[in-house]
């Protein structure tokens, strides 16, 4: 049990870490993921299964690397003392994304991840010209464990979780049709199908908005997450493309996720 929460908070974390991309506008046509930095974001987690309570907080920044030519997207995910109280289960969850603008591919993907006493860093490197993506997994609190270490075949455009949902921000997103992301998480690619259910209008922190449905098919045999479940995300059904808000369901509870507080500085 604890096995499938560890996985689903990583992929809330990636999920609301992933958002504040999404608010990013194009600036040329050739090099679609061309941003105006500045970007920072918060949001809130909350799992219910017999009650209902705030399990995490989130930051989010985006920026240029040095280079000019790449986006950096940071989110730390902190459990709170609710989680840490009832469940007795606390977590840090740091993870940066290093995206191509021009091809709009993920390059670099780096996690610090704690889960009480257990801590594991890992780094995923992208190399389109071998077509190999390589993963390196380390436990940096025993020096003479050995490294894990796996190593798996790609497209020639490849997203980890966090650039595929910006990469969905591109997609037409039309009502009834499906479409499908390259993914690679710890070295295992995924082809994810994504399906645009509906239309609903929703009640946000920043203001009621019409948004489209879209439920990524992460979870199942094979998948992501091989356990039963369903992620439904909502986005903005205007040009901005915003997520405001998403859902995980699972065997073990339910994860929502908000938007708390969205700001931009030049």
């Amino acid at each position: 049990m604890k096995a499938v929460f560890s996985k689903i908070l990583l992929l809330t974390t990636v999920v609301l870490m992933s958002v504040l991309a999404l608010f990013a506008q194009p600036e040329t046509k050739d090099a679609p993921g061309n941003v105006f930095v500045g970007e920072s974001a918060k949001y809130e987690a909350r799992f219910s299964k017999l009650i209902s309570f705030s399990v995490a907080e989130l930051t989010i920044t985006a920026s240029l690397a040095p280079n000019g030519s790449d986006l950096i997207i940071n989110g730390d995910a902190v459990s709170k003392g609710t989680l840490i109280k009832i469940a007795r289960f606390s977590f840090l969850q740091q993870y940066v994304s290093t995206v191509d603008l021009k091809d709009f591919r993920i390059l670099k993907t780096t996690k610090h991840d704690v889960q009480k006493e257990r801590v594991r860093d890992s780094e995923a490197i992208f190399d389109y010209g071998q077509k190999r993506v390589t993963y390196v997994e380390t436990d940096p609190k025993d020096a003479t464990r050995p490294p894990r270490r796996i190593a798996s075949d790609i497209d020639e455009t490849m997203q980890d979780i966090s650039s595929a949902i910006f990469a969905m921000r591109l997609l037409p997103l039309v009502v009834g049709k499906r479409y499908e992301l390259p993914v690679s998480d710890s070295g295992v690619v995924y082809k994810i199908p994504l399906a645009v259910t509906g239309r609903e209008l929703i009640k946000t922190a920043i203001g009621k908005v019409w948004c489209v449905r879209v439920e990524p098919e992460v979870f199942g045999p094979g998948r992501l997450i091989e356990q039963k479940g369903k992620l439904v995300i909502w986005v903005t059904d205007d040009d901005r493309r915003i997520p405001v808000k998403a859902r995980i369901d699972a065997s073990i509870g339910k994860v929502e996720i908000k938007i708390k507080e969205y700001k931009k500085t030049p």
